[in-house]
Order: structure tokens, then C-alpha cells, then sequence
């Protein structure tokens, strides 16, 4: 961990024998058990479309409400969840959260109408939102410098676990009933099935949730010092927990408490250059259109000639090898940075969505459905699941990992407010227009402005984006 004086290579703050590593791995399970349910609200909505579209006889357009209505809701979760924590804590806001997750995984599977799903889901995208900002900032502030970023990498990891977890569900249950519109148990339809089984995770998350402590740097913003220490203490040893409270309130202005306007610059009044660095990796890895593949992926797949089951199980290839390119990222990003990682990620992930735009400029109609060449599908899947690894080995993890650590003290919720609302805004953006531009458009173009987007995302990381391996976040300026 770097010291007072920062540095990559500076010794750790605590000693490596006082680090309580059995706590912190139980804080950093509990935490992103909140990924795990973002990245299952995620993904479950991609095996449910047809359901949905039966269900509430909806169109191009409505489909595309109705699957976007949860980043809506994130969006809005995200903002507040930012400000929220700074006033009743991040650990508290964890908990309304998950109590959000497992209201919304009810209203959706019991749904009626198209605008009892869409609530359903908004009131699920605030929870998905909320643990979205708070796990990899919580976790930021509750471990050592050194392994900050593999530890804030685990919460990539379980959205992607999530994720395929959904996939998953929704093969067993799409598979059990004969398809997805089928009757299941009680002789309801498996589609409704696959929200109702969020209510084990969602109320795992709320139970494990008690276990953990608030944030020691949330503690001290709030004058319980004591408290603080006592949870550093537990983390790190006694010795270096008074250190570690000093350190901390020695980086946070006396003045006042954390407040929006922190985000600007107190004497120029302009938005200040660590903002915008968070909000270029906030919104370039949604333009990059990563969601589209688990959105719409089985959609996807069947519109160029795979059956159903094939699609779905092309889902859970593509999970699988996220999580995998997770644990690759995890293994380095404290060894060769963040920066780097995002170099890499972009021009891989640029020249992947070129093959793929290329692939789809050879698809053809038959018998009034568009397919691809025999010869031109396995490149074009191959292409697809080479983008998911570069993602999930770059901006994947990186983006949650940054946004946790990179902001000063005194302005993290507000930062993390600003930014992950802005993420959701372009996550919303990619997903609800990608009915309309895939149809109106063709795949050609709207894969072609992903692979422009990597393109450009690469220039801009190269010029606004600053290392963080290794330093304390008492060090971080803006």
C-alpha cells in the first residue's frame, strides 16, 4: 500500500501480517453479491423478450421501453445513490437497494400490463443502479492500496457471473417448459419464472448485508472517529488505524460537508478534469455497445439463423468467457495499471466490431428472414466473443474499478453521483435505440458506430485518463 507519500511501489500502510484478509474478502463477498444481482437484472430480460411481447403485445418500439425502463431506473438510482451515501451511508444505501431488487423481481413475474413491468423494472434499475456506484466505491475505501484493484475487479466479475447465471436460468427453464412462452410451474409461463427466481439472491444480498461494517471514510466525513478506528482496527490492525483516521480527515475540507458543488473547481467555478476523465470511461464503455450482446443477444443470434436454444446457449459461451477474461484482468491490473488495460481493450475491441460489421454487411434474406452465409457465421461469432473478452479484460472491470478509486475524498458520492448517472443515460441511449437503428439502419452501421466509438475512446484515455495503481485515496487530487 502506498504511504503518506504515495507511490506504486511505496511499502503498505498496515504491514502485510495485520491485514485481517479473512475480513476484507468477507466485505468484498458481501458487497458485490450487489453486482451479481446487477448483472442478473441485467440478463434475464434477454431470454423474456417473446414472453413480452405476447404478454403485452408490444412492437419494435415498446420492446425497446420495455427492456430500457430498468436503465432508466438506474440512471436515476446511480445520481442518488451517489448523494444518499453521503448522508446515510454506504452500507445504508445497500440495503434499500436489495429490499429494491427483490420488489421488483416480484411486480415483473406478476406483471399484467406493460406498465406494471415497466415500474417493476425502473424500481429494479434504482436498486441495479445504486449497487453499481456503491460496491466498487465501498470497496475502494475498505481496502489496502496494493490490492485495491484486484479486490474492486470481483465486482465485474460477479456482474458477469450474474449475468450468466440469468442465461442459465433461462435455458433450464425455457428448456423445461419446451420455450420460454410455455406454461411452467402453477401453469405459468417460464418467462414469469425467470424474474420470481431473482427473490434468492436479492434476499441473500439483504441478509448478508448485516455482516459487514459502513465505510470507515464515511464514518470519519460523518465525526464517529471512534467508530472508524474501530472498523480500521479489525482491517488493518490498532496501530495503523489511528494513522489511517488521521490520514483521512487531514484529506477532507473542514468546512463543510461533501456537497454537489464539489465537483467544481472553488476558484475557477469550471467542472473539474478528474470529472470529465471519469465521465469519458463512464460513457465510452457504454458506446462501445457491450450490452447490446446481452440484451438483445439472443435476439441477436436467432435474426441471423441460429434456433432459440442455440441462441441461449450462445449467451452462456459468451458468459463463461467473461468471467474468465475477468479473473485475466483481475491477475494483472495492479501490476500493470489501469491505464494500459484500457489501451489494450479499446483497439481490440475496435478491430472486433469492424469484423463483425463486416459480417453482418454479408447477411442475406431467406424466405423473409435475414441470415448469414454458412461460412461467414462462425467468423462473425468468433468476432462476437473476442469482443466480449477484450471488454472484460479492459473497461469491463476497469471502469467500476476506476470510478471507485479516482476521486478525491471530499467529492466521491458526488462524483460517483454524476458519473454513474451518466453511464446509465448512455447505457439507456445504446440499448433503446438499437431496435430501431438495427432495423432502420441495418447491423452494418450500427455495429460499424460501436467499432468507431472503441476507435475514439482510445484517443481519449490516452489524453485524459491518469494511472492509479497503487496509490491511497487520500492521495487523489482532481
Amino acid at each position: 500500500m502506498a504511504g503518506p507519500t504515495g507511490g506504486a511501489d511505496a511499502p503498505d500502510l498496515a504491514g502485510a501480517d495485520k491485514i485481517n484478509m479473512g475480513f476484507i474478502a468477507l466485505i468484498v463477498a458481501v458487497a458485490t453479491i450487489g453486482g451479481f444481482m446487477f448483472g442478473y437484472d441485467s440478463g434475464v430480460v434477454n431470454g423474456t423478450q417473446k414472453g413480452l411481447e405476447g404478454a403485452f403485445s408490444l412492437d419494435e418500439a415498446g420492446l425497446g421501453v420495455a427492456v430500457a425502463a430498468l436503465l432508466l431506473g438506474c440512471a436515476v438510482g446511480a445520481f442518488a445513490a451517489g448523494r444518499l451515501s453521503d448522508m446515510i451511508g454506504r452500507k445504508g444505501v445497500m440495503l434499500w437497494a436489495a429490499v429494491l431488487f427483490i420488489a421488483s423481481a416480484l411486480g415483473a413475474g406478476f406483471a399484467d400490463a406493460s406498465s406494471h413491468f415497466i415500474i417493476a423494472r425502473f424500481i429494479g434499475g434504482l436498486g441495479v443502479g445504486a449497487a453499481s456506484v456503491l460496491a466498487p466505491a465501498y470497496i475502494s475505501e475498505v481496502t489496502p492500496a496494493a490490492i485495491r484493484g484486484r479486490l474492486s475487479s470481483v465486482q465485474q466479475i460477479m456482474i458477469i457471473t450474474g449475468l450468466t447465471g440469468a442465461f442459465l436460468a433461462n435455458y433450464a427453464l425455457a428448456k423445461s417448459a419446451g420455450g420460454s412462452t410455455e406454461e411452467f410451474w402453477g401453469g405459468i409461463p417460464a418467462w414469469r419464472w425467470m424474474y420470481w427466481l431473482q427473490v434468492i439472491p436479492a434476499g441473500i444480498y439483504l441478509l448478508a448485508l448485516t455482516l459487514i461494517p459502513e465505510s470507515p471514510r464515511y464514518l470519519v466525513v460523518k465525526g464517529r472517529d471512534a467508530q472508524a478506528e474501530g472498523v480500521l482496527a479489525r482491517l488493518f490492525g490498532a496501530e495503523a488505524a489511528g494513522r489511517k483516521v488521521a490520514e483521512i480527515r487531514a484529506s477532507l475540507a473542514h468546512d463543510h460537508k461533501p456537497k454537489l458543488s464539489d465537483v467544481l473547481d472553488p476558484i475557477s467555478k469550471k467542472v473539474r478534469p478528474i470529472l470529465w476523465a471519469g465521465l469519458i470511461l463512464a460513457v465510452f464503455q457504454q458506446l462501445v455497445g457491450i450490452n447490446i450482446v446481452f440484451y438483445y443477444g439472443a435476439v441477436l443470434w436467432q435474426s441471423v439463423g441460429f434456433s432459440e436454444n442455440d441462441a441461449l446457449l450462445i449467451n452462456i459461451l459468451s458468459g463463461s468467457l467473461s468471467i474468465l477474461a475477468c479473473l485475466g484482468a483481475m491477475a494483472v491490473i495492479d501490476k500493470i495499471g489501469r491505464k494500459p488495460l484500457l489501451l489494450v481493450g479499446s483497439a481490440g475491441m475496435a478491430v472486433t466490431l469492424g469484423v463483425m460489421a463486416w459480417c453482418f454487411s454479408q447477411a442475406q434474406m431467406v424466405d423473409g428472414a435475414l441470415s448469414l452465409p454458412e461460412s461467414i457465421g462462425p467468423v462473425a461469432l468468433v468476432a462476437a466473443n473476442a469482443y466480449v473478452v477484450f471488454f472484460n479484460l479492459s473497461w469491463g472491470p476497469v471502469m467500476w474499478v476506476m470510478l471507485g478509486e479516482m476521486f478525491p475524498n471530499q467529492m466521491r458520492g458526488s462524483a460517483l453521483a454524476i458519473a454513474g448517472f451518466a453511464q446509465w443515460i448512455a447505457n439507456f441511449a445504446i440499448s433503446v435505440s438499437f431496435p430501431a437503428m438495427a432495423s432502420g439502419l441495418g447491423l452494418t452501421v450500427t455495429y460499424g458506430f460501436y467499432a468507431v466509438s472503441a476507435v475514439i475512446s482510445y484517443f481519449l484515455v490516452q489524453a485524459w485518463v491518469k494511472e492509479t495503481r497503487g496509490r491511497e485515496l487520500e492521495e487523489m487530487t482532481g
